[in-house]
């Protein structure tokens, strides 16, 4: 793609005085993890493609199944049966051709998750456990890497920035995790797929802040309560 072609596809934020050309060269030369490929990870996954991050690492171990389409909207009946990141895949290279993709098929674990982690510049944690936000967070602060966090349940989500120039962690607001056999999930109580849209796209938003060092907001927590359609943050 030529640099005229550049401009023309991302003029639209390029003319945001915020970012400029400045701006779109760190978007362009940047790395991102995305840790999920599901219903927070979709609209992550398409707005940081769509913005064009340099490079994309996806990391999902699930499939394709028929029940995942009301929210998870990056896949279709089509990749039904293939894995998410496959899946992902497709979509990213039909929608945005110049982003590097890095597929990482399987579960982040104890083993990989230093490995994988210290090779990008942003952490943005889609994932639906909390054994794995946890591993993501602990792993963010010992490799002092920026984590945007995000949680999705029946009408509510969250949203927050950890670990951000020597901010505030997860464990700081929650110092251990639950057992996940505990909580409820969407797979018991079910989602409205429009809720991960709006969680996720906040979650790039705030992603593509940091890739661009505009003013984020630290040591907070967003509270987003669609069913009264009530946003709170608290300060932690």
């Amino acid at each position: 793609m030529k640099k005229g072609d550049h401009f023309s596809r991302y003029s639209r934020q390029i003319f945001i005085e915020e970012i400029g050309l400045e701006g779109q060269k760190k978007i362009l030369a940047s790395k991102v993890l995305v840790i999920g490929a599901g219903g927070l990870g979709s609209p992550i996954i398409q707005y940081l493609a769509a913005a064009g991050v340099g490079t994309l690492g996806i990391a999902d171990f699930d499939e394709v199944e028929l029940h995942n389409l009301n929210r998870q909207i990056i896949h279709t009946e089509k990749t039904v049966g293939l894995s998410k990141v496959k899946s992902a895949k497709i979509f990213v290279e039909n929608l945005n051709h110049q982003v590097s993709l890095n597929e990482i098929e399987g579960k982040i674990n104890e083993i990989n998750a230093e490995e994988i982690i210290s090779q990008y510049d942003v952490i943005v944690d889609g994932s639906d456990n909390f054994s794995t936000r946890y591993l993501v967070n602990d792993t963010c602060v010992e490799l002092n890497k920026t984590l945007v966090y995000g949680s999705i349940l029946g009408f509510s989500g969250q949203v927050a920035v950890f670990n951000y120039k020597g901010s505030k962690n997860l464990r700081d607001i929650f110092p251990e995790p639950p057992f996940d056999g505990d909580m409820p999930d969407c797979d018991r109580l079910g989602v409205l797929g429009a809720l991960p849209g709006i969680i996720g796209s906040m979650m790039a938003l705030q992603a593509l802040k940091i890739i661009t060092d505009l003013l984020v907001s630290v040591n907070q927590l967003t509270l987003v309560d669609t069913m009264n359609w009530r946003f709170q943050t608290i300060d932690f």
